[in-house]
Order: structure tokens, then sequence, then C-alpha cells
């Protein structure tokens, strides 16, 4: 296929996303779900070229963009409360779930080396980072569960990769040394940390120098590939490196972008990692025709490895509750001793736990990396593929009806000691007394008396709606519904203008501006 011809087809795929889309929010469906069966149905039409993925390129175009997407949003003093809880899962359920994976895998195929079911325990045991963001963000969770989850996707393929590198070496070898696999574990996540520290600092330092913001958003948008490359070319964790040069800049952006780049850049920013992770489900399944080939057709697929691959299924979901309910049992029971640093979750919140364990596009990536050589490479294939397949229509459809059943507590949630409104009363305070310095001259003179007027009585509405947030909702709805319909009568206006040739495009543009603005506040607002 020519490059033309290959560009052509990337943009008929992205209007295949957006129509996907459309008829999994008509249908009340994951978007992932549709997209992967979308991508599965295209990869069958007659006279379209089939989807070979090359793994390298698949982690490195997606997982750092995605990873950083993640990392720059999550609540980092929640992330440092709940971090335990996160390297649980994120080492030592991926661990136990391979080992668990492994043995039901040799077990049922005895001709299998153990390095080799080792390698299918590591591909299949880290949850995705992807396919849980694209569950989890039309879920309502519990804090924090939430924060497990997201925490446990940003780290997780770490210890998965690194497992999978050794289970190899050991194919290879005939040789493992679970000394020398700490070791070099300790050696990746301290290395990628160390060189995410490096790009996120050297990244805060070169934005406040720059004055564009075109040239701050790209830098933004460059900076998860260059922590992931960088990290990957020293023979550390990419993933690592790149989740704390989120977690850095996410904490510095607040103080580095002015408002104009916030508002631009994460708009860009929404766009791109909308449409990569929506690409990489149909990916996923554009990918399943080579998937069944390699396995040698859908017969032998049914006949000799449909059976295997259900048992690794059960084991690897059953290995994640086990997991999950004991570490929740060990904290209860540490409790009852008088040990009550953690908070246990409780039932209903480990089954939803347990239960969000969707594989995606590392699973698949990692899987097609596996080595020509290795024994059972196509079994290997198929299965990881049927992991992704059925965790994502599986897990990803019934997740959100399992959360409604269930109700999880908010148990172990930490309470902000100021809510929204709250908050807002003490920055009016604060703009208030910056106002009432500065509105007199030198000889007493008020310079300022607007200003000073505006800002005492935001002060003192926002003083008086705090705590009586339910007594002023009514009105302040109305008031709010009332801006947005004179918001529409000036835009209407302008319009009428322009297009009377009354004012020219600079003016229409400038003043449409000053409209948008003002409607995303009254919409903020009105919502909050």
């Amino acid at each position: 296929m020519d490059a033309v011809h290959l560009f052509e087809l990337m943009i008929a795929m992205l209007f295949a996303v957006i129509a996907l889309h459309y008829v999994a929010h008509r249908l009340r469906l994951p978007p992932a779900v549709a997209l992967i069966l979308g991508g599965a149905a295209l990869a069958f039409v007659p006279g379209l070229p089939h989807v070979s993925l090359d793994p390298a390129l698949v982690l490195v175009i997606f997982l750092p963009p995605l990873l950083m997407d993640g990392a720059w949003f999550i609540p980092l003093r929640h992330l440092r409360r709940h971090l335990i809880g996160i390297l649980s899962l994120a080492i030592g359920a991926v661990a136990f779930t391979t080992v668990v994976v492994a043995v039901v895998t040799h077990a049922l195929m005895p001709s299998l080396p153990w390095a080799a079911c080792a390698a299918l325990g590591a591909i299949v045991s880290p949850p995705d980072a992807i396919a849980a963001r694209a569950v989890l963000q039309r879920v309502h969770l519990p804090q924090r569960l939430s924060i497990l989850l997201e925490g446990e996707s940003l780290l997780n393929d770490a210890t998965g990769l690194v497992l999978f590198r050794f289970a190899v070496a050991a194919v290879v070898t005939g040789t493992f040394s679970t000394a020398e696999a700490l070791g070099s574990f300790t050696l990746l996540a301290v290395g990628g940390a160390a060189v995410g520290a490096v790009v996120g600092a050297a990244w805060v330092s070169v934005v406040k120098r720059l004055r564009d913001e075109y040239l701050v958003t790209a830098s933004s948008v460059l900076l998860c590939w260059a922590a992931y490359i960088v990290a990957e070319m020293l023979t550390v964790s990419g993933v690592i490196a790149t989740v704390v040069a989120g977690l850095i800049c996410g904490w510095y952006q607040h103080v580095v972008f002015s408002a104009a780049i916030r508002l631009r850049g994460s708009s860009f920013w929404a766009v791109l990692i909308f449409l990569l992770e929506a690409s990489v489900f149909m990916l996923i399944g554009s990918s399943l025709r080579d998937v069944i080939a390699r396995g040698g057709g859908f017969v032998v697929v049914l006949e000799h490895m449909s059976v295997p691959i259900l048992w690794i299924l059960l084991a690897m979901t059953l290995a994640r509750f086990a997991w999950i309910f004991a570490c929740d049992g060990v904290i209860a029971l540490r409790r009852k001793f008088g040990w009550r640093r953690f908070e246990t979750m409780g039932w209903q919140a480990s089954t939803v736990l347990s239960w969000a364990g969707m594989r995606g596009v590392v699973t698949l990536a990692v899987a097609l990396s596996v080595p020509e050589d290795l024994p059972g490479r196509d079994f290997i294939l198929v299965a990881a593929f049927a992991v992704i397949l059925v965790t994502v229509l599986l897990q990803g459809t019934t997740l959100g009806l399992l959360i409604q059943r269930l109700r999880p507590p908010e148990a172990g949630a930490h309470v902000a000691p100021l809510n929204m409104s709250q908050a807002e009363a003490a920055m009016a305070q604060a703009q208030a007394k910056l106002v009432a310095s500065r509105a007199y001259a030198p000889d007493g003179t008020l310079i300022h008396p607007q200003l000073l007027e505006r800002y005492r009585l935001r002060a003192s509405i926002s003083e008086g709606y705090a705590g009586n947030e339910a007594q002023y909702q009514p009105r302040l709805q109305a008031h709010f519904d009332l801006v947005l319909e004179a918001n529409a009568a000036g835009r209407a206006e302008l319009l009428r203008l322009h297009r009377a040739g009354q004012v020219d495009d600079r003016v229409l543009h400038e003043l449409e501006r000053d409209l948008d603005f003002e409607e995303l506040a009254a919409l903020s607002a009105k919502a909050t």
C-alpha cells in the first residue's frame, strides 16, 4: 500500500470512529465496545487491506499521550494517600495474576514450557490504562475506587512489561533468577522516575520562559513522547517516566499556564486524546483477521484453543478477585488488632474493583512482539486477543450496572474542609482586599469607585451564598439563564451586523470571543 492510500485509509477510519461513537451513544453502549466490534467487522470487508500492527510503533504512538493524560489530571494528593493500595494492585496483583495464569496454562498445555506460560501470564495480567479510561469516564465511582483504578492503570504496565521480558529471556537462556528480576525491576522503575522528573522539571523551566501560547501548547503535547523515548533510550521504564513527568507538569501547569493557553490547549488536547483513544480500539478490532489467520483459522481456533482460553480467562478473573479480597481481609484483620492506618473497602467496593480489569492495546502490542520462535506463539496471540475482547465487551458493558446495583460506599474518602461555594467566598474576599488596597490615590482620593463597589458586592454575595446554597439555588439558576439568553441576543445582533456589512471580520471575531468567554463562565457557574 502506498503512502497516499494509507493516509486515505486513516481518514476513513477516523470517519468510522465518529460514526461508531454516535451509534454507541444512541444504543447506550460504551464506545470502546462499538469501536472494537466495528473494527472487527471492517477487518472482513472484501477489498479492504488487512491491518498488521507493528507492536513497538503502536506503543510509542499511543501509550505516552494516554498515560500523560491520566497522570496530568489525577489528584496528586489522593494519589499519595492511596499509594500503598495502588502499588498493591500495580505490582502485587499483576505478579500474582501472572503466576496463576502460568500455572493454569501449564496444567492445560503441559507441552508448553514454563517460561512461555509465564510470558502469557505477563501479557494478560495488567489491566490497560486506555481501556480503563474508556470505561471509567462514563461511570460514577467513589473517590477511593476511582483513584485506585486510575493509579493502577498508570503503573501496572511497567510491571507486566518487565515480567514479560524476563519470561522471554528465560525461554532463550533457559535460566531465571528472582533476585535478578527484582533488581532489574527496581532499576527500571527508579531510572524511569528519575528521567520523568528531569524531563518534567525541564518542561516547567522552559514553559516559564516561553511567551508564545502556540509554542507552549506544542511543547506540552510533545512532552509525553520526549519522556517516554528518552527513558527507553536509556533502557529504563518509559511508562514510569511518562507518568512522573505528567504528575509534575499537572501540578505546575496551574502556575505556568496563562488562561488563554489553558483554554486553547485543553481543547486541542481533548480532541487529540479522543482520536488516539478511539483509534486504539479500532485498530484492536481491525487486527482480528490477522490474529485468526496466525492461529490457523476460525475452525482451528474454535476446536483447539477455545477451551484453554476460557479456563485462562476464568483463572485471570478469579486471581484478581482473590488478590483484592485477600488484601481487604488482611486490612480488616489488622484493624482488629488495633492497626488502623488503613480502612477496609468492603465487599461492594472490592467486587467493583475486581471486575474493573479490562485489557487493551498494551496486551495486544506485547503479544505481537512475542518472538517468532517462542513455543506456543500463535496460542499466546489468540489468547491475548480473546482476553481483550471478552474483558472489554463483558466487563466494560456491565461495570456501570454493577456499580448501580452494589452502590459501593465512599469509605476512605478524604473530604476537603471547604466546598465550592466556600472556596469562591475566600477568593472573592482576597480579590476585594486587593482592590480596596489599590482603589485610593496616595492623597486618599478614591480613583476606582466602580471596581471597589463591584468587588465588595461580589465578596458580600459569595459570603452569604456559602452555606446557604439550597436557598439561593433557584434564583442563581434563573440569573444565569437570563445571562445566557442575553448572550444569545447579543450574538444574534452581532451576526446580523456582520451579514449586513456593518462590521468587518476582525470586529466579529473579537466580540464573538468575548461572548464565548461570557457564555462559558455562565454555563460553568450554572453547573456548580
